[in-house]
């Protein structure tokens, strides 16, 4: 299969109408659209890590959510002298490797490619719960058994496999009803009041954020539990949040890649953390 067949039947299984070049990010990054696909290798981002390792495992075709060039747009016009730029795109054009992002799309499916790889990865399919009101269609919405914040958090620790889980509220607060924003999602997409709407709106008690902004979200709700409020928030960060999409779109794919191999490789969180 070339790589243009595999993406066209990617589009068409999401059920999304093919977006316009100009209307989206999810582009060829790198490669060619007929060239011949050995193996694919999921990920969140395309770092170099990732590259790497993808031409270990004999895999010449990237599908990343993310950016491979540093911006939202993977413009690269400001990067044509950069030596970060030029040796990376060196990397790529050396192993023989195209990347197509897979963003767009992937979040506009019915399901949202992301959230269902995250339900898939925590179980949490069963707990998700329908909203009718005027932002139904904003986040996830679960209504867990009831737990405390700090062991929410503990929870997250250990399944996602992180460090450091952040929170806003009262650690031994009561949690039932969560939204879970992945990725930019708790930055409003736009409307930085979005994520305090729907809190309100759907009776959350914490929500589980990608990224954050600390003059929005972070600081309704530590308003809110400084005045003897139920609520709270847990910090996941932008990978975390949304690399369980990508972990289980192998599986996904198989309908479409046969007996191509299709292997997640984990781009893993950027930080380090010194204790």
């Amino acid at each position: 299969m070339t790589v243009r067949e595999i993406v066209d039947k990617i589009i068409e299984k999401t059920g999304v109408e093919p977006l316009p070049e100009d209307k989206t990010c999810d582009h060829l990054m790198t490669g060619s659209w007929d060239m011949e696909v050995k193996g694919v290798v999921t990920t969140f981002m395309a770092t170099v890590d990732v590259i790497k390792e993808a031409s270990a495992l004999g895999a010449n075709f990237i599908i990343t959510h993310e950016p491979t060039w540093f911006s939202g747009a993977d413009d690269t016009e400001w990067l044509l002298e950069d030596p970060v730029y030029l040796e990376k795109k060196k990397l790529i054009e050396e192993n023989h490797i195209a990347i197509w992002r897979f963003h767009d799309h992937m979040h506009m499916d019915k399901e949202d490619g992301i959230y269902r790889g995250f339900d898939e990865e925590l179980g949490w399919g069963k707990y998700r719960v329908k909203c009718e009101g005027e932002l139904g269609w904003f986040g996830g919405v679960y209504e867990l058994p009831v737990t405390t914040l700090e062991e929410l958090a503990h929870f997250f620790q250990k399944e996602l496999k992180m460090e450091v889980v952040q929170l806003v509220g009262d650690p031994k607060m009561t949690v039932k009803r969560v939204s879970v924003l992945v990725g930019g999602g708790s930055l409003g997409l736009g409307q930085e009041n979005l994520p305090m709407r729907h809190m309100h709106q759907e009776n959350i008690d914490v929500a589980i954020c990608g990224d954050i902004t600390e003059w929005t979200l972070s600081a309704y709700v530590r308003d809110a539990s400084q005045m003897g409020m139920n609520k709270g928030m847990l910090v996941l960060g932008h990978e975390r949040s949304e690399e369980c999409g990508m972990k289980h779109l192998p599986a996904w794919l198989k309908s479409i890649t046969g007996d191509l191999p299709v292997t997640f490789v984990d781009a893993k969180e950027p930080f380090l953390y010194i204790k």
